[in-house]
């Protein structure tokens, strides 16, 4: 039994020759191979990582490998440093003099804080969820310091990459004492323009989807509008921001609770909206709890559903988008029981903004 559990483990470790071509184009964009993965999605399937020619910016056209660790980069390694360092970039263009670090795990948030200390921060993006974080891929918009870096490497915290604009010397020392950790740099600064072609390819059997990359409207209070009878507090509208903005980096259905400075509880890719809500109000136990929390929808409710789990649960927020036929009792559901219902449109619209994301 032992030799078949080194070999299953050594499947993990293997890295799988490629062939593919050094450049690919797509429509009038030229993609240059940047790095061989250690494999795809799967132990024994090969996989590269492409730049778009002439991207620039904060993006993955510019990362640098530092330490590559014993196993490599693999393919969900890219996308999950990819998903965290848009999200934190666009955080960090709300949130100008905030420091925001994102843990992504399988291209989803499972942690997402922001604040004024490096180490604090964190620690409280840590704790959102502490055993979803295993295996994480841990995204910062500063600085990895020597005594944050002592906080990545402690004892029961399991991480796959360390990604950031800069890091001091002695943080690379001491990260580098944990073999198996991939130390990636940013290539510039989060508060550069970030230039692509701004399209997103998704294959698909037999074709390729196009479409324009969504960049969420809602970066201050004055692009929400209160529809409820009692009216959003300072805190949780600054919270509904929060939320919203990475429910827009969560893959739908996106359920996302939490407060100005943190997420609390996140439900990802699920079928229907009281199961993403329920999911995220349960993940957020192992954590600091729904209570006194917003709750971003990513899309609109069918039903009253969540908004009766929400006050169940001791939220007293929702941010969400217009749009159902049931939008009149799903508000009088919230009326009846106290909550603030903040749609993602400004007094002036006439439509709300959405924000699926499934990838």
């Amino acid at each position: 039994m032992e030799k078949f559990d080194k070999q299953t483990r050594e499947q993990y470790r293997t890295k799988v020759k490629e062939g593919f071509p050094d450049r690919i184009k797509v429509g009038d964009t030229f993609f240059i191979k940047k790095e061989s993965m250690r494999y795809g999605e799967n132990p024994g399937y090969p996989a590269a990582f492409y730049q778009e020619q002439g991207a620039s910016g904060p993006n993955m056209s510019t990362l640098e490998i530092l330490k590559e660790g014993t196993k490599g980069l693999s393919y969900i390694n890219v996308g999950d440093m990819d998903l965290g360092q848009r999200l934190v970039r666009k955080l960090s263009s709300i949130y100008k003099d905030k420091k925001i670090c994102a843990l992504i795990k399988h291209e989803m948030p499972s942690g997402v804080a922001l604040g004024d200390e490096p180490e604090e921060v964190y620690t409280k993006a840590w704790k959102c969820d502490p055993l979803s974080n295993f295996g994480s891929v841990d995204v910062f918009s500063y600085t990895v310091t020597e005594k944050l870096a002592e906080i990545i490497i402690e004892k029961g915290r399991v991480i796959e990459v360390v990604y950031a604009p800069d890091f001091t010397e002695k943080a690379l020392e001491v990260l580098s004492t944990r073999k198996p950790l991939r130390i990636v740099k940013m290539g510039t600064s989060l508060y550069e323009p970030s230039m692509d072609n701004d399209t997103e390819f998704k294959r698909v059997a037999g074709g390729l989807l196009v479409q324009k990359r969504f960049d969420s409207r809602i970066v201050s209070g004055d692009q929400l509008e209160v529809v409820s009878k009692r009216k959003a507090t300072a805190d949780e509208i600054d919270a509904a921001v929060f939320n919203w903005n990475v429910a827009c980096f969560t893959r739908s259905n996106a359920v996302v609770i939490g407060k100005k400075d943190k997420v609390h509880g996140i439900g990802s890719g699920q079928r229907s909206r009281i199961d993403a809500a329920e999911d995220a109000v349960r993940l957020s136990k192992r954590g600091y709890g729904p209570d006194q929390c917003v709750l971003a929808s990513d899309a609109f409710m069918p039903f009253p559903d969540v908004v009766e789990l929400a006050a169940k649960s001791g939220i007293t927020a929702i941010v969400f988008p217009l749009g159902s036929v049931n939008d009149k009792l799903v508000i009088e559901k919230a009326d009846e029981l106290g909550l603030s219902m903040i749609a993602t449109k400004s007094p002036d619209r006439t439509d709300s903004e959405r924000c699926f994301l499934h990838r």
